[in-house]
């Protein structure tokens, strides 16, 4: 316990300074100002954002990218509640009540709610990343390369059983992903491949690159195409009469703590966050409801726990990419591209080699969610103003600090062209049903995954038993004579960790495949759609 609180100690010195803070205020308000927009995602402000990280500190750089990712989720509920437009796809489902709350003037209880839900999962998240941050980073430097590689393989497979949609699809994501990852040079050998003689693929595909066109470009023109000059009527012009009654607080308080904890849990696995996770609360708050039919008819829980959970899911799926350095959904797969950007190497040697950009970033998030609750409540009048901007004004201004983003990082207008054509190829994924999400997870892991297979492989001299073998006979430490030495219980552990592993990949995708437990999973998603 010491331990932790002298770490966080030193985690509030880094996140107190000038800098940093101001940098935590920006990533709050940009945040808040993507969640308040609909058609500017969180995932393409992150990648648009990218290239300017170059010239800022490496703490102050992620602790505003992380204060971009949770601020969104804040700023998601205000249109949900107001227009009916979910300005972030976790705040889909609060529209359902949320925007009832508001036809029968009690707008102002719902955004209280919302924001006070909000605000507590983002200190017991802030909270967890603290307790479970040392733990898991002790646990992973005790990974070789064959548990490592088999770690990535579930992450994979976890991003394929939680993706909406099809199984087959998602598998053909990430595999997709993998080959993007390959192009350029062998990290071997040197020798190209897949650059098909481009003098500019001999580097590889810009990760920002990619990431802009997908997401960025891709999310533009679908919004384009799919007209979002959408009607965005006010239900209530003027927000009044913020505070909520006992009432509401104690009909939201127990769906609050169970939003909290479910959304913790799913932001913790890989393919997972903000947005199962919100889904997820609002259909366990209706099945465990006495009268569930009075949701999607103003029930203050149906705002309650799904603005819980997203913020809950979204703060601590940080807490596989810090400890394991594995991130576990596409922003995290971005906060990947930017540590790599400072020539930061994401993993367990992060928190030991560099604990004041590690704490320093989980305390900033509590002091995010601090500013996040002050900007949130007395500024709604702004957010709500900011609705009336027409999206035909906006998406050119978009366009073009994409472009101006992406060929600052090399100088290289080859990027902008490449991002173009990703963007085209991002718009016909979405029009066909294909997730790009664990497509950006495949990439990003990919150039890992490759790694430490090869580095197991050359441990094992070209045993690929070592995979599986090697919880019951575990590699020991040869004596002069010859003889094993002896093998404690921990040795035995650790070489079940990659068999185990595996296992858990093979059981998970064989229960996704299953037609009725594929159905079930998509309850989640269609149910209340």
């Amino acid at each position: 316990m010491n331990e932790i609180l002298s770490n966080l100690a030193l985690g509030f010195t880094v996140a107190a300074s000038p800098v940093n803070l101001g940098l935590c205020l920006v990533g709050a308000l940009v945040g808040t100002l993507v969640g308040v927009l609909p058609g500017i995602g969180t995932i393409a402000t992150v990648a648009m954002l990218l290239p300017i990280t170059f010239g800022l500190p490496p703490v102050g750089a992620l602790i505003m990218l992380a204060g971009i990712y949770y601020g969104a989720q804040y700023g998601g509920s205000t249109t949900s509640i107001l227009v009916n437009i979910p300005g972030e796809a976790g705040s889909v489902v609060t529209a359902l009540d949320g925007h009832e709350m508001a036809k029968q003037g009690r707008a102002g209880p719902a955004l209280a709610i919302a924001a006070i839900g909000s605000f507590f999962a983002g200190c017991v998240a802030t909270v967890l990343i603290a307790l479970l941050g040392a733990p898991l980073t002790k646990l992973a430097l005790a990974f070789g390369p064959a548990e490592y590689f088999s770690l990535m393989v579930l992450g994979l497979i976890f991003a394929v059983v939680l993706a909406k949609g099809s199984v087959l699809k998602a598998i053909a994501m990430i595999v997709f992903g993998l080959l993007l990852s390959m192009v350029g040079s062998d990290i071997e050998t040197g020798a190209s491949r897949m650059a098909f003689n481009i003098p500019e693929l001999a580097d590889g595909l810009g990760f920002a690159t990619v990431a802009m066109g997908l997401f960025g470009f891709a999310e533009i023109i679908r919004n384009l195409d799919a007209g979002s000059e959408a009607n965005r009527d006010l239900v209530q012009e003027k927000v009044t009469g913020l505070m909520p009654t006992k009432k509401d607080l104690k009909e939201s308080a127990p769906a609050i703590l169970r939003g909290t904890a479910l959304g913790s849990i799913l932001g913790i696995l890989p393919g997972g966050g903000a947005v199962i996770a919100s889904f997820a609360a609002y259909t366990l708050e209706k099945k465990l409801s006495k009268d569930p039919k009075s949701f999607g008819r103003g029930n203050i829980r149906g705002v309650a726990a799904p603005e819980s959970a997203n913020n809950a899911a979204a703060q601590t799926s940080f807490i596989p990419l810090l400890t394991l350095g594995i991130p576990p959904n596409a922003v995290m797969a971005l906060m990947v591209g930017a540590m790599t950007i400072h020539g930061i190497i994401p993993g367990p040697q992060v928190m030991q080699k560099q604990p004041e950009l590690v704490w320093g970033m989980i305390a900033s998030m509590w002091l995010g969610n601090l500013m996040l609750l002050i900007i949130n409540l007395p500024l709604v009048g702004i957010w709500v103003r900011l609705l009336r901007v027409p999206y035909r004004l906006m998406f050119p201004s978009i366009v073009i600090f994409c472009a101006i983003g992406i060929y600052s990082v090399n100088n290289a207008p080859t990027d902008v062209v490449l991002a173009g054509a990703f963007g085209l190829l991002g718009y016909w994924l979405i029009k066909h049903d294909f997730e790009p999400a664990p497509l950006l997870l495949g990439m990003v892991l990919g150039p890992l995954m490759e790694e430490n297979l090869r580095r197991a492989m050359l441990i094992a001299r070209g045993d690929a038993s070592v995979y599986f073998w090697r919880c019951v006979q575990p590699a020991g430490q040869r004596l002069p004579s010859g003889d094993i030495a002896a093998l404690t219980f921990g040795d035995y552990a650790k070489g079940c960790i990659s068999p185990m592993l595996l296992l858990l990949s093979f059981v998970l995708i064989v229960i996704a495949i299953l037609p009725s437990i594929r159905n079930k999973r998509d309850e989640v998603f269609v149910e209340e759609s």
